[in-house]
Protein backbone atom coordinates (compact mmCIF):
# COMPACT_ATOMS: atom_id res chain seq x y z
CA UNK A 1 0.00 0.00 0.00
CA UNK A 2 2.89 2.40 0.99
CA UNK A 3 4.04 1.70 -2.29
CA UNK A 4 1.19 4.35 -4.31
CA UNK A 5 2.10 6.85 -1.60
CA UNK A 6 5.55 6.59 -3.19
CA UNK A 7 4.07 6.90 -6.46
CA UNK A 8 1.59 8.96 -5.79
CA UNK A 9 4.65 11.64 -4.10
CA UNK A 10 6.91 10.87 -7.70
CA UNK A 11 4.00 11.50 -9.65
CA UNK A 12 2.45 15.22 -8.09
CA UNK A 13 6.12 16.42 -7.27
CA UNK A 14 9.52 16.90 -7.51
CA UNK A 15 10.41 15.51 -4.47
CA UNK A 16 12.66 12.10 -3.96
CA UNK A 17 11.01 9.53 -2.04
CA UNK A 18 13.07 5.81 -1.85
CA UNK A 19 10.50 2.74 -2.63
CA UNK A 20 9.33 0.75 -5.52
CA UNK A 21 6.02 2.31 -7.59
CA UNK A 22 2.90 0.74 -7.52
CA UNK A 23 2.11 -1.75 -10.03
CA UNK A 24 -1.18 -0.72 -10.01
CA UNK A 25 -0.95 3.21 -10.63
CA UNK A 26 -4.83 3.74 -9.51
CA UNK A 27 -3.72 2.88 -5.94
CA UNK A 28 -1.57 6.39 -5.54
CA UNK A 29 -4.78 7.86 -6.11
CA UNK A 30 -5.46 7.61 -2.44
CA UNK A 31 -2.27 9.18 -1.61
CA UNK A 32 -3.21 11.95 -4.03
CA UNK A 33 -4.95 14.02 -0.88
CA UNK A 34 -2.08 13.59 1.72
CA UNK A 35 0.76 14.74 -0.78
CA UNK A 36 -1.22 17.87 -1.95
CA UNK A 37 -1.01 18.14 2.08
CA UNK A 38 2.23 18.13 2.62
CA UNK A 39 2.54 20.68 -0.52
CA UNK A 40 0.00 22.97 0.69
CA UNK A 41 1.85 23.24 3.80
CA UNK A 42 5.19 23.86 2.16
CA UNK A 43 3.95 27.05 0.01
CA UNK A 44 1.79 28.16 2.82
CA UNK A 45 5.08 27.96 4.98
CA UNK A 46 6.56 30.03 2.24
CA UNK A 47 3.40 32.72 2.70
CA UNK A 48 3.53 32.72 6.30
CA UNK A 49 7.35 33.97 5.93
CA UNK A 50 6.97 36.58 3.43
CA UNK A 51 4.25 38.02 5.68
CA UNK A 52 6.50 38.00 8.31
CA UNK A 53 8.68 40.33 6.58
CA UNK A 54 5.77 42.38 5.37
CA UNK A 55 6.09 41.75 1.68
CA UNK A 56 3.16 40.00 1.04
CA UNK A 57 3.26 40.94 -3.04
CA UNK A 58 6.59 38.57 -3.09
CA UNK A 59 5.38 36.23 -1.08
CA UNK A 60 2.42 35.70 -2.94
CA UNK A 61 4.54 35.32 -6.48
CA UNK A 62 7.16 33.03 -4.46
CA UNK A 63 3.92 30.93 -3.73
CA UNK A 64 2.84 30.82 -7.12
CA UNK A 65 6.72 30.19 -8.41
CA UNK A 66 7.29 27.68 -5.83
CA UNK A 67 4.09 25.70 -6.50
CA UNK A 68 5.09 25.60 -10.46
CA UNK A 69 8.44 23.95 -9.22
CA UNK A 70 7.22 21.82 -6.39
CA UNK A 71 5.31 19.97 -9.70
CA UNK A 72 7.81 20.38 -12.68
CA UNK A 73 5.22 22.43 -13.88
CA UNK A 74 3.14 19.78 -15.01
CA UNK A 75 -0.18 20.94 -13.97
CA UNK A 76 0.69 24.57 -15.54
CA UNK A 77 1.50 23.02 -18.69
CA UNK A 78 -1.81 20.53 -18.92
CA UNK A 79 -3.80 23.48 -18.49
CA UNK A 80 -1.81 25.33 -21.16
CA UNK A 81 -2.45 22.41 -23.58
CA UNK A 82 -6.02 21.98 -22.49
CA UNK A 83 -6.71 25.82 -23.68
CA UNK A 84 -4.81 25.56 -26.91
CA UNK A 85 -6.97 21.99 -27.78
CA UNK A 86 -10.38 23.18 -26.38
CA UNK A 87 -10.02 26.72 -28.25
CA UNK A 88 -8.20 25.71 -30.72
CA UNK A 89 -10.10 22.13 -31.92
CA UNK A 90 -13.00 22.05 -33.66
CA UNK A 91 -13.44 18.40 -33.11
CA UNK A 92 -12.14 15.62 -30.70
CA UNK A 93 -9.44 14.41 -32.78
CA UNK A 94 -8.32 17.86 -33.58
CA UNK A 95 -8.53 19.01 -29.63
CA UNK A 96 -6.37 15.89 -28.60
CA UNK A 97 -4.15 16.34 -31.55
CA UNK A 98 -3.33 19.83 -30.28
CA UNK A 99 -2.84 18.71 -26.69
CA UNK A 100 -0.55 16.60 -27.59
CA UNK A 101 1.72 19.30 -29.31
CA UNK A 102 4.62 19.97 -26.93
CA UNK A 103 4.63 23.63 -27.75
CA UNK A 104 2.29 26.05 -26.20
CA UNK A 105 0.25 27.87 -28.83
CA UNK A 106 -1.48 31.62 -28.62
CA UNK A 107 -4.72 29.85 -26.41
CA UNK A 108 -2.62 28.09 -23.88
CA UNK A 109 -0.11 31.07 -23.57
CA UNK A 110 -2.58 33.63 -22.80
CA UNK A 111 -5.15 31.44 -20.51
CA UNK A 112 -1.66 30.45 -18.23
CA UNK A 113 -1.21 34.07 -18.03
CA UNK A 114 -4.41 35.11 -16.86
CA UNK A 115 -4.38 31.85 -14.48
CA UNK A 116 -1.18 33.07 -13.04
CA UNK A 117 -2.40 36.79 -12.74
CA UNK A 118 -5.34 35.52 -10.89
CA UNK A 119 -3.53 33.48 -8.57
CA UNK A 120 -0.76 36.13 -7.67
CA UNK A 121 -4.07 38.25 -6.90
CA UNK A 122 -5.83 35.97 -4.80
CA UNK A 123 -2.78 34.57 -2.58
CA UNK A 124 -2.06 38.30 -2.02
CA UNK A 125 -5.44 38.93 -0.26
CA UNK A 126 -4.98 35.39 1.52
CA UNK A 127 -1.83 36.56 2.79
CA UNK A 128 -2.79 39.85 4.00
CA UNK A 129 -6.15 38.37 5.89
CA UNK A 130 -3.21 35.61 7.49
CA UNK A 131 -5.80 33.20 5.83
CA UNK A 132 -2.66 30.34 5.39
CA UNK A 133 -5.47 27.42 5.91
CA UNK A 134 -7.17 28.42 2.80
CA UNK A 135 -3.66 28.18 0.56
CA UNK A 136 -3.20 24.57 2.03
CA UNK A 137 -7.46 23.67 1.32
CA UNK A 138 -6.83 24.90 -2.25
CA UNK A 139 -3.85 22.65 -2.87
CA UNK A 140 -5.55 19.52 -0.94
CA UNK A 141 -8.62 19.96 -2.88
CA UNK A 142 -7.12 20.54 -6.47
CA UNK A 143 -5.66 17.03 -5.46
CA UNK A 144 -8.99 15.77 -4.54
CA UNK A 145 -10.56 17.02 -8.12
CA UNK A 146 -8.02 14.86 -9.68
CA UNK A 147 -8.98 11.65 -7.72
CA UNK A 148 -12.64 12.65 -8.84
CA UNK A 149 -12.11 13.30 -12.79
CA UNK A 150 -9.96 10.11 -13.22
CA UNK A 151 -12.38 7.75 -11.00
CA UNK A 152 -15.68 9.07 -12.83
CA UNK A 153 -14.56 9.88 -16.56
CA UNK A 154 -13.53 7.53 -19.45
CA UNK A 155 -9.51 7.89 -20.86
CA UNK A 156 -9.97 9.94 -23.84
CA UNK A 157 -7.73 8.63 -26.14
CA UNK A 158 -8.14 5.59 -27.54
CA UNK A 159 -4.52 4.79 -28.03
CA UNK A 160 -3.71 5.11 -24.31
CA UNK A 161 -1.12 7.97 -22.91
CA UNK A 162 0.51 8.82 -19.89
CA UNK A 163 -2.56 9.00 -17.39
CA UNK A 164 -4.42 5.57 -18.80
CA UNK A 165 -2.71 3.79 -15.90
CA UNK A 166 -3.61 6.09 -13.23
CA UNK A 167 -7.59 6.23 -14.88
CA UNK A 168 -7.78 2.70 -15.61
CA UNK A 169 -8.99 1.23 -12.11
CA UNK A 170 -10.27 4.43 -10.20
CA UNK A 171 -13.83 4.22 -9.53
CA UNK A 172 -16.32 4.91 -6.57
CA UNK A 173 -14.02 3.39 -3.76
CA UNK A 174 -11.14 6.00 -4.63
CA UNK A 175 -14.14 8.92 -4.28
CA UNK A 176 -15.20 7.48 -1.21
CA UNK A 177 -12.07 7.28 0.63
CA UNK A 178 -10.55 10.40 -0.53
CA UNK A 179 -13.20 12.39 -0.05
CA UNK A 180 -13.61 11.36 3.79
CA UNK A 181 -9.35 11.90 3.84
CA UNK A 182 -9.96 15.79 3.23
CA UNK A 183 -12.91 16.24 5.59
CA UNK A 184 -10.07 14.67 8.04
CA UNK A 185 -7.95 17.18 6.75
CA UNK A 186 -9.89 20.29 6.32
CA UNK A 187 -11.62 20.22 9.38
CA UNK A 188 -9.28 20.57 11.60
CA UNK A 189 -7.24 22.86 9.32
CA UNK A 190 -9.62 25.27 9.69
CA UNK A 191 -10.37 24.72 13.90
CA UNK A 192 -14.33 24.07 12.63
CA UNK A 193 -15.33 27.18 11.29
CA UNK A 194 -17.72 25.64 9.53
CA UNK A 195 -18.92 28.42 7.04
CA UNK A 196 -15.32 28.50 5.40
CA UNK A 197 -14.83 24.62 5.38
CA UNK A 198 -18.69 24.56 3.09
CA UNK A 199 -17.56 26.71 1.19
CA UNK A 200 -14.27 26.07 0.06
CA UNK A 201 -15.39 22.35 -0.75
CA UNK A 202 -18.29 23.44 -2.48
CA UNK A 203 -16.43 26.06 -4.79
CA UNK A 204 -13.83 22.90 -5.36
CA UNK A 205 -16.77 20.58 -6.40
CA UNK A 206 -18.40 23.38 -9.12
CA UNK A 207 -15.37 24.02 -10.41
CA UNK A 208 -14.82 19.75 -10.97
CA UNK A 209 -18.38 19.79 -12.06
CA UNK A 210 -17.89 22.44 -14.75
CA UNK A 211 -14.26 20.99 -15.71
CA UNK A 212 -15.80 17.53 -15.86
CA UNK A 213 -18.15 18.37 -18.39
CA UNK A 214 -16.80 20.32 -20.83
CA UNK A 215 -14.33 17.95 -21.20
CA UNK A 216 -16.60 15.30 -21.69
CA UNK A 217 -18.54 17.05 -24.23
CA UNK A 218 -15.17 18.13 -25.84
CA UNK A 219 -12.98 14.74 -25.88
CA UNK A 220 -15.69 12.34 -24.43
CA UNK A 221 -13.41 12.03 -20.92
CA UNK A 222 -10.52 13.12 -19.44
CA UNK A 223 -6.69 12.91 -20.21
CA UNK A 224 -3.16 13.77 -18.14
CA UNK A 225 -3.63 17.69 -19.50
CA UNK A 226 -7.35 17.88 -18.02
CA UNK A 227 -6.32 16.68 -14.68
CA UNK A 228 -3.45 18.74 -14.46
CA UNK A 229 -5.94 22.02 -15.70
CA UNK A 230 -8.36 20.56 -13.28
CA UNK A 231 -6.03 20.82 -10.48
CA UNK A 232 -5.37 24.65 -11.43
CA UNK A 233 -8.37 25.92 -11.92
CA UNK A 234 -9.75 23.98 -8.11
CA UNK A 235 -6.91 25.99 -6.50
CA UNK A 236 -7.17 29.16 -7.98
CA UNK A 237 -11.33 28.89 -7.51
CA UNK A 238 -11.01 27.89 -3.82
CA UNK A 239 -8.31 30.31 -3.06
CA UNK A 240 -10.64 32.94 -4.40
CA UNK A 241 -13.95 31.51 -2.54
CA UNK A 242 -11.82 31.17 0.65
CA UNK A 243 -10.88 35.02 0.42
CA UNK A 244 -14.38 36.19 -0.23
CA UNK A 245 -15.37 33.86 2.64
CA UNK A 246 -12.94 34.93 5.24
CA UNK A 247 -14.18 38.99 4.29
CA UNK A 248 -17.83 37.86 4.18
CA UNK A 249 -17.77 35.31 7.73
CA UNK A 250 -14.66 36.99 9.14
Amino acid sequence: MLSGLVTAMRTLTVLTVPGKDTERFSTSLYWFPLVGLLTGLMLAAVAYVGHLVAWNELASALVVLGGMALTRGMHADGFADMADGFWGGKTKEAALRIMKDPNVGSFGAIALSGLMLLKWIALVKLITLSAFPVIVAGVVLARLLQVLLASSLPYARSEGGTAQSFVKGAGASHIIVTSLLILSLLIPLFSFKFPTIAIVIVSALIAGAMIGVLSYRKIGGVTGDVLGAGSEITEVVVWIAGAISILVFP
